[in-house]
């Protein structure tokens, strides 16, 4: 009788599991709508920053800035000596950002890629100098993964050295 007692005991658990299992594999995160239990309540719809027992918050959100900065329009101009330089920022999506820049960007002459090249040619109109700076269009020229002080110290040597001395712009 133990015996039998252990198996059904055995069975649902291993049926929980599996339950939980697939639960987790069709509702995964907090996209399913059932499991939002804290919609429910009607503190969700309060400041998600304060903590329950009403203390004050550790963590208040502040942004550095303004409207007016998130808003402003910047012109680039691709015929004069304007130059995107893309820094990568490592697990934010920058792989995907700099194929876009380079695949997808709607400008007056965009990028050309090839199939199986790793590298797009990304020239003004009419001219041979690049308008991008980033590893999908002149490769790794600073070096591999290159951050933001490796970038300025490179960047203008790099652009630089591919025009005559009176032809480069000041920066």
């Amino acid at each position: 009788m133990e015996d039998r007692s252990h198996k059904v005991l055995l069975a649902l658990v291993m049926l929980f599991l599996f339950a939980v299992i697939v639960l987790q594999y069709v509702c995964p995160g907090t996209e399913c709508q059932l499991l939002r239990l804290r919609a429910l309540s009607p503190a969700a719809a309060a400041d998600p920053y304060r903590a329950e027992d009403e203390t004050p918050a550790r963590f208040v959100p502040r942004f550095n800035f303004s409207a007016g900065d998130l808003l402003r329009r910047v012109d680039f101009n691709i015929k004069g000596d304007d130059l995107i330089v893309f820094l990568h920022i490592q697990k934010t999506g920058g792989t995907t950002f700099g194929r876009h820049l380079v695949r997808n960007i709607q400008l007056e002459q965009p990028c050309e890629c090839r199939a199986g090249q790793k590298k797009c040619t990304c020239h003004r109109p009419g001219k041979r100098e690049t308008w991008l700076f980033s590893r999908f269009s002149t490769g790794w020229s600073c070096g591999l993964h290159a951050d933001w002080t490796e970038l300025t110290n490179c960047v203008p040597s790099v652009v630089d050295s591919k025009k005559e001395v009176r032809l480069r712009p000041s920066r």
